[in-house]
């Protein structure tokens, strides 16, 4: 295995054992959250909080960006150039904040104010949570030229251990709620905009010691600025694209039908967060390679990654969601003491949709790679809008809830396949190859679990048994069918050495 692999499966096994922790973690929060808020108060905080999140596209376009610039600069071993596309990109940073704190101030408060469908009693405390989610966010731009350097630089056991922090001291709030005798609502607001400054100082004050790039001095490179500002831009509309699929149909829902629906929305996507940990952590140790295997010209290296990358991005993401998908019901109940109405549903079509969207992460950190991502934003962004006004449409005619879920579904596949035709031009990938080597793979893998474990459902009856024998034979299922139809001779051989090696250490 080449160097560059083994540093990809060495962050991987770090961010895995970070995501293992945190997600127990982070589940086992939600559960004490929910039941110290109550379904209408969790409602109000996942939907007021998404008004700020909303905003996020202007610097999620940046964070973007920053990966991007600065692994591309250690791909080519310029450190000097790396020093000052930091200085550039705080400085971008601080006009982003700016700018989100106007949009905030206005923009998000006419939206509080006049379109959310909020209890009049409960008006007082959503201000709280609107202001204080703000400030959390705020703190959270200046924190990601940090984070990006951190990744970029791939210390991803560092990354981590701060993201364990953050979980273990969300912990902390969840159960303060519990013993702290203010409304719980307000509360919690505050303490989370608390967590989320210390962890901005931590992450900081890492990447300033470590790393001699995240020392900021002021320089001014009008070209750089320009590739920045003209590579975050059309990002931008890709991640705007991206945040009205989440949070800007999460508030239609509350137009339509209350914050109770925000609640079994909020729960649905906590799952799908936890869940699909296990794909972003992956990404998150693949995507530094691809961009710099793309700076240093080893386009066939680059494109091998990319195909194996997608594959793996899915079937990891499959074994697990596919327990869940099965017995979302039995989960979900065991898991809170009080169930939303619509969850279970919305669970299993978010997760849907996250399956078939795993496909496309390696396409757009390939994409993203190359720098010349104008028209492809612009045609994949302006597709992936389109959810907020068929939502509204489609809800505005008097269809379900889970109507907005079935259109992202929809969006999720067309999207895929525009994102291999423009590679197909943009970094010469074969499209009949991506088809044939992990489209019709993956496509077979899920035939045959899903037969088998449809069989086991009809044939036994809803129960803690039901459930062990349904996770097992996913589990064995979705892994044999892996094996023997989802991966090529060479990783067949892999796995094997892989496997081979590792039972001769636990004999050892």
């Amino acid at each position: 295995m080449s160097e560059n692999n083994k540093r990809i499966v060495r962050n991987t096994l770090f961010l895995y054992f970070r995501m293992l922790l945190t997600m127990a973690v982070s589940l086992f929060t939600v559960r004490i959250v929910l039941q110290a808020l109550g379904a209408v108060d969790y409602g109000l905080y996942n939907v007021v909080g998404g008004v700020v999140t909303m905003f996020s596209f202007l610097s999620g376009s940046m964070a973007t960006a920053s990966q991007r610039f600065f692994a591309f600069e250690l791909g080519k071993e310029n450190h000097e150039q790396l020093k000052k596309t930091f200085s550039m990109i705080m400085m971008a940073y601080v006009a982003v904040a700016a700018l989100i704190l106007l949009l905030a101030e206005t923009l998000g408060l006419w939206l509080l104010d006049t379109q959310l469908n909020i209890p009049t009693e409960r008006v007082s405390a959503a201000h709280w949570v609107y202001q204080f989610s703000v400030f959390s966010f705020m703190m959270s731009i200046i924190t990601i030229p940090y984070r990006a350097a951190i990744i970029a630089h791939e210390r991803m056991d560092v990354f981590a251990w701060i993201s364990i922090l953050e979980v273990l001291l969300k912990l902390l709030v969840a159960y303060l709620l519990i013993y702290l005798s203010f409304d719980a609502l307000k509360l919690y607001a505050v303490l989370v905009f608390g967590v989320t400054t210390l962890v901005t100082l931590v992450v900081r004050t890492y990447a300033y010691r470590r790393f001699e790039e995240c020392r900021f001095s002021y320089y001014w490179d009008s070209r750089l600025f320009k590739e920045i500002v003209g590579y975050s831009g059309w990002n931008l509309f890709g991640a705007a694209a991206a945040v009205s699929r989440d949070q800007g149909v999460n508030i239609i829902l509350n137009m339509f039908f209350g914050p109770t629906v925000n609640a079994a929305r909020g729960i649905a996507f906590q799952v799908n967060m936890a869940i699909n940990q296990f794909v972003q952590n992956f990404m998150i140790a693949t995507r530094p390679q691809i961009t710099k295997y793309y700076a240093s010209e080893q386009n066939s290296e680059m494109l091998e990654l990319v195909f194996r990358s997608s594959k793996f991005c899915f079937f990891l993401l499959f074994i697990i969601s596919t327990p869940l998908l099965a017995e979302a019901q039995f989960v979900l109940a065991t898991w809170l003491t009080t169930l939303p109405e619509h969850a279970v549903t919305f669970t299993r079509l978010i997760l849907l949709s996250t399956l078939i969207n795993s496909l496309s992460l390696p396409l757009m950190a390939a994409a993203q790679a190359t720098g010349r991502i104008a028209m492809y934003q612009a045609v994949v962004g302006s597709v992936v809008l389109l959810n907020l006004p068929i939502a509204y449409l489609l809800l505005s005619r008097g269809l379900p809830a889970e109507t907005v879920f079935y259109t992202a579904i929809a969006i999720s596949t067309i999207t895929l396949f525009l994102r291999l035709l423009f590679l197909r031009s943009m970094v010469n990938l074969s499209i009949r190859k991506y088809l044939s080597q992990v489209l019709l793979r993956a496509l077979l893998c899920v035939l045959f679990t899903y037969s088998v474990l449809t069989a086991l459902i009809l044939h036994t009856d809803d129960g803690v048994l039901r459930f062990f024998l349904s996770c097992f034979t996913s589990v064995l299922i979705s892994v044999i069918s892996i094996y023997v139809v989802g991966l090529s001779s060479d990783e067949k051989v892999f796995v094997s050495k892989s496997l081979k090696r590792l039972i001769a250490k636990l004999r050892a």
